[in-house]
């Protein structure tokens, strides 16, 4: 009864079958392992956060470049305050508003963005209180360059003079004369009277829509594995029901099994 399985067509469908179950399941177990990643980097983020509020700051070119294991760390630099900018349309504790964004011009000679603080409302600079006069030391949490699409970062152009939409040095670049740090810093306590802004996750460690796209497609290729298990049933349950009905004569056993289109 079960000859057909040899032949040249079920051949083929049996072919399919025994390659296309473990490629489904070798994709979804990828895009567990993707998911796991990100839930590992996430806690991981979330612990270093608690213990970077409590270590002693370090100097700042000791901890570049900003990556995945320095991203939030707390660090101190010294030097002059610059050129102050604005960065608008950021939220903070649910209202929206802009940050002050100050050029720290260091011993190096290179400039270092700081995030002075965060003041609620539209941009002006006429909110912005004046970054201290003479040599400061600042010391804060270390960001990598904001790219849009991170944390609400636009790519918004068109900004009046003094604003700038990302805080990047490809960003910065066309608004400043200085050699810039590929980082910025926010401060720990905020200058006169504005509130300091917290530092965020280093990218791609948080859980947001692309660790659970992540483990959607892990239920779609073990979903597709499924279907392709039934399909076989389904098919191999056709062809016996076809050769019982030819064994007792109710179809031919010369018969195409396709039904031939109409017209």
């Amino acid at each position: 009864m079960y000859r057909f399985l040899l032949t040249p067509r079920w051949w083929g469908i049996n072919v399919f079958v025994l390659l296309a179950i473990p490629f489904c399941v070798f994709m979804g177990s990828w895009q567990l392992s993707r998911f796991e990643g990100r839930v590992q980097d996430h806690r991981a983020a979330t612990e270093q956060a608690t213990s970077d509020r409590t270590e002693a700051a370090r100097p700042l070119d000791a901890m570049l470049p900003v990556d995945k294991s320095t991203s939030g760390r707390r660090v101190t630099a010294r030097g002059h305050y610059g050129k102050q900018l604005l960065v608008p349309g950021r939220e903070l504790d649910g209202k929206r508003g802009f940050y002050v964004l100050t050029l720290l011009r260091t011993e190096s000679g290179k400039a270092l963005p700081v995030v002075r603080g965060w003041l609620p409302g539209t941009a002006d600079p006429a909110k912005a209180p004046a970054p201290p006069a003479g040599e400061v030391t600042v010391t804060g949490a270390l960001q990598a360059s904001e790219t849009p699409g991170d944390n609400g970062v636009t790519a918004q152009g068109g900004l009046p003079a003094g604003q700038t939409a990302a805080i990047s040095s490809a960003s910065l670049v066309n608004l400043v004369p200085d050699r810039l740090y590929d980082a910025w810093v926010t401060l720990d306590k905020a200058d006169a009277g504005m509130k300091a802004v917290p530092a965020s996750a280093p990218s791609g460690t948080g859980l947001d829509l692309k660790a659970f796209q992540n483990l959607g497609y892990t239920g779609e290729w073990f979903v597709f594995a499924g279907f392709v298990v039934f399909m076989w049933f389904r098919l191999l349950r056709r062809e016996l029901e076809f050769q019982r009905d030819a064994a007792l004569g109710l179809v031919p056993e010369d018969a195409e099994r396709t039904p031939v289109p109409s017209g």
